[in-house]
């Protein structure tokens, strides 16, 4: 009886698609089998297996991102059931049977819920955050990094660049020029560094231009949404007094 009960028992799925970057967006609906330990994943991958909507029809397979898993890559963010998050901890046990799943909004998509971060990806490059070492030959051991450091670098570190806080920020949109609170957090990662702070003062005037740590509007919407409890909100105060002192000094210094 149990058995039949759950082989009875369904997975309804209402799906934002899109076929190209430039076309419209519709719903598509489906329904599959419930079976017990199913995240948002694999049940796309079940619908992959035999893409037909809820109707019966023959369909094209929804199209989504996704590498690790275990949410370690951050490629498979998109909006369940209206909350941004990652697709493959998305537990059906925790999030229900019934989904709404649609692309991140900040974006541009490619197809259906895939997404293009690569606006993310620039942001990276333009705080440099990088630690720029010369590989070429052995300098010996590195430097030493202050316990404190060390540990305020590694609750940094665990930033996956999966775009949560950018899609939860009301500054980060298409008419504003706001890095976003993904990139510029990186700032203070690298300038713990002992070698990553010779750029210090680069990344911090370019914090200071448009697009920047000003344009932060503070509603902490970003810390709310981050998988990775990255204290962005803490780690935003801080970068905003480093970019006072850093003007400051720097002016008086010309």
């Amino acid at each position: 009886m149990e058995e039949s009960s759950m082989a009875e028992k369904q997975i309804k799925l209402k799906i934002k698609r899109q076929d190209t970057p430039t076309s419209v967006p519709y719903w598509e609906e489906f329904a599959i089998p419930y079976v017990p330990g199913h995240n948002v994943i694999s049940v796309l991958m079940e619908i992959q297996k035999n893409p037909l909507n809820a109707a019966g029809k023959k369909t094209t397979p929804v199209v989504w991102e996704c590498n690790c898993l275990e949410e370690i890559c951050g490629a498979c963010t998109m909006l369940i059931n209206g909350s941004v998050r990652q697709a493959c901890s998305a537990l059906l046990d925790q999030v229900g049977t019934e989904l709404t799943l649609e692309p991140v909004s900040k974006f541009p998509v490619v197809r259906d819920l895939h997404v293009d971060r690569q606006k993310m990806f620039d942001a990276l490059k333009r705080v440099k955050a990088w630690i720029p070492i010369d590989g070429t030959y052995d300098m010996g051991e590195g430097p030493h990094m202050a316990p404190r450091d060390q540990e305020e670098g590694y609750h940094l570190a665990k930033c996956m660049t999966c775009g949560c806080c950018m899609e939860a920020c009301p500054q980060y949109n298409p008419r504003s020029t706001f890095l976003g609170p993904a990139p510029i957090t990186q700032v203070r990662l690298f300038n713990l560094h002992p070698t990553g702070a010779l750029n210090r003062s680069e990344r911090l005037e370019i914090l200071m231009e448009e697009g920047g740590i000003a344009e932060c509007g503070n509603a902490q919407n970003c810390v709310r949404v981050c998988p990775k409890d990255v204290p962005l909100t803490k780690t935003l105060a801080e970068l905003n007094k480093d970019v006072n002192l850093e003007g400051f000094f720097g002016f008086l210094k010309k």
